[in-house]
């Protein structure tokens, strides 16, 4: 769409500036009025074609902050009695994102096309994926849109904040290990050649360990293209596997074992299952589809399978507590949580405890995870040193003898 810059006087005659895509002119003069807006001056702003090729091989991305604030504002919105059409066309001026901006145009077509928002919103899955489209057709549905939109706001802030936390845990160990490899890497090529020439020089004899290592210099400094084309070959092998759909499942089933973190995943995994399963119950979606629609955006295929599962036999007539039992994926309090909550139909609020339960858990792992990670990079650090030092230093030590 073409872009223009307007400039327009506010309810009390103060003025107004900015950019807006639109059909034509006539169009943003169109949402500038329904914005409460008077028109002044509407000008076209020439875009160049470089532009807007790197804006389509290279969209900005709408990350959760942007979703976060989105909801936010959609609730402070509605609460104020905006009209849906005029808080969109709002929206669609104040937001940032370029991407942001023309999807929530496409959203503002679709609504005066006739569709509901849920509708217009499910048309861009890469932005809005099917759990928040579920909610927005709930909330639409049952007259509590302003409330969907605040729980949406809290659960994506809250899955946020998770993920935050566990990259920022997984950032120190990431950059010692990859140090690690970048001077095992310079050793290899650089400076175990170096001592080689030295001990070849004197004719000393060289002990079993000092021998390996340079046998291992040798090697990777003769075979280096070889092993690098290999490591390219079997990185972009492994990813393509992962990618696939078997791969994904045993990938998925692995990572919730991997020592130290492979709990925490299960963990967070967990509180966001019963965080959105709260959600969906609260909000009246029928069992069968919460479980459809929670289960799709785990982001874990191997969890997924095992919640599916779970409708046969609701199907047949079983309680949740069973059925969730025989997945053997829950854990004790879980299942009893379950248990009560479908005694005292009132699953939804327990099944938000128990999120609130695990959530306090994840970050208290992750806090653990940097004290219990640290030793085990000290005893690898301090491995590689003591090999240096006694297959490389010592030997070299011992060359004053040899040149006596």
């Amino acid at each position: 769409m073409p872009l223009y810059q307007y400039k327009a006087r506010g309810h009390r005659g103060d003025a107004i500036t900015g950019n807006m895509e639109a059909v034509s002119s006539d169009a943003v003069a169109t949402q500038l009025i329904e914005g409460g807006l008077t028109p002044v001056d509407i000008t076209p702003i020439k875009v160049s074609s470089n532009e807007r090729k790197l804006d389509a091989l290279f969209p900005e991305k709408v990350n959760d902050t942007d979703l976060i604030q989105f909801s936010r504002q959609m609730h402070s919105l509605i609460k104020a009695g905006v009209p849906m059409l005029s808080a969109l066309h709002g929206l669609t001026q104040s937001s940032k994102n370029k991407t942001l901006v023309k999807t929530l145009q496409a959203v503002t077509n679709s609504l005066e096309s006739g569709r509901d928002l849920a509708t217009s919103l499910s048309e861009h899955p890469i932005i809005f994926n099917p759990f928040y489209v579920s909610m927005i057709r709930i909330g639409e549905t049952t007259g509590q849109l302003e409330d969907i939109f605040t729980q949406l706001a809290y659960y994506l802030e809250r899955d946020r904040q998770t993920r935050k936390q566990i990259k920022s845990a997984l950032r120190y160990p990431g950059f010692v290990i990859t140090a690690i490899i970048i001077a095992i890497v310079i050793i290899n090529l650089f400076v175990l050649p170096t001592f080689a020439s030295v001990f070849s020089k004197y004719g000393a004899e060289l002990p079993l360990a000092t021998r390996i290592l340079l046998g291992t210099s040798e090697f990777t400094v003769t075979f280096w293209k070889e092993l690098f084309v290999g490591s390219v070959i079997t990185f972009f092998g492994v990813r393509r596997y992962i990618n696939s759909d078997n791969g994904r499942y045993h990938w998925d089933k692995y990572k919730l074992k991997i020592p130290l973190v492979g709990n925490i995943i299960y963990r967070a995994t967990l509180a966001r299952f019963t965080r959105l399963f709260a959600m969906a119950t609260h909000a009246s979606v029928p069992l069968i589809s919460a479980l459809q629609i929670v289960a799709k955006i785990l982001d874990n295929c191997y969890m997924e399978e095992r919640i599916l599962g779970m409708q046969t036999g609701i199907e047949r007539g079983e309680s949740i507590t069973r059925t969730a039992t025989t997945t053997g994926m829950f854990d004790p309090l879980v299942l009893q949580m379950m248990a009560v909550g479908e005694e005292t139909g009132n699953i939804d609020a327990l099944m938000a405890e128990v999120a609130t339960f695990y959530e306090a858990e994840v970050a208290d792992d992750i806090d653990k995870l940097s004290s219990a990670i640290e030793p085990i990079l000290t005893v690898i650090i301090g491995g590689i040193v003591l090999v240096l030092a006694w297959g490389i230093f010592l030997p070299l030590w011992s060359l004053g003898d040899v040149a006596i």
